[in-house]
């Protein structure tokens, strides 16, 4: 049994350091204009996921989701995310779609994450994606306005889908839309 043990630990090394080695050696791609295998995305965004669900403090937003903290999450998403992640106008960006993976279209496909997940997330940024984090450039309220604002894309009060409708002359999207599907942030489309 023991041999047994030692040679399962021993091949985990050697695969471990050929992998390593082929990283070092240059044979593993690093352009960013392909779309990224099924498996890499499924490994990564599992990885994402376990990670933040181990470090990722579970509180509760300390800002109200009233209309005009909602108004100013949808602002700040606006000025600082769309870039990457999407427009109010429900179009893909096509910045977003150049990184590797791609930006998840946040407005088209909302998140399901809780607020305390996607706050870290915009806290704290992800590795390799170019996702910055934001805790340096936006206040603490505004990290919470736009978390609000991200993690109720679907269904906003009246008013602020109102507010929506009027900035950009697209309507938000709505729950059950038909044609709108909805996914977590691991759809990079």
């Amino acid at each position: 049994m023991k041999k047994f043990i030692l040679s399962v630990i021993i091949t985990l090394l050697v695969l471990a350091v050929c992998g390593i080695g082929l990283a070092l050696l240059g044979f593993l791609p690093t352009n960013a204009n392909t779309t990224p295998p099924r498996a890499e995305m499924q490994i990564a965004m599992s990885a994402l996921d376990a990670s933040i669900e181990r470090r990722a403090p579970r509180v509760n937003n300390p800002v109200p989701p009233t209309d005009a903290n909602l108004i100013d999450g949808l602002k700040i998403y606006t000025m600082n995310c769309a870039v990457c992640h999407g427009g109010l106008d429900r179009q893909v960006s096509v910045l977003g779609k150049s990184f590797y993976p791609p930006a998840p279209s946040v407005i088209l496909y909302p998140l399901d994450d809780p607020e305390w997940h996607v706050f870290y997330t915009v806290r704290t940024g992800i590795r390799y994606t170019g996702m910055p984090a934001w805790e340096k450039v936006l206040s603490e309220q505004d990290m919470w306005k736009v978390t609000a604002f991200l993690t109720r894309v679907e269904k906003l009060p009246p008013a602020v889908q109102d507010f929506w409708q009027k900035s950009t002359g697209v309507a938000p999207p709505a729950e059950g839309t038909e044609g709108h599907e909805h996914h977590d942030h691991s759809n990079h489309k």
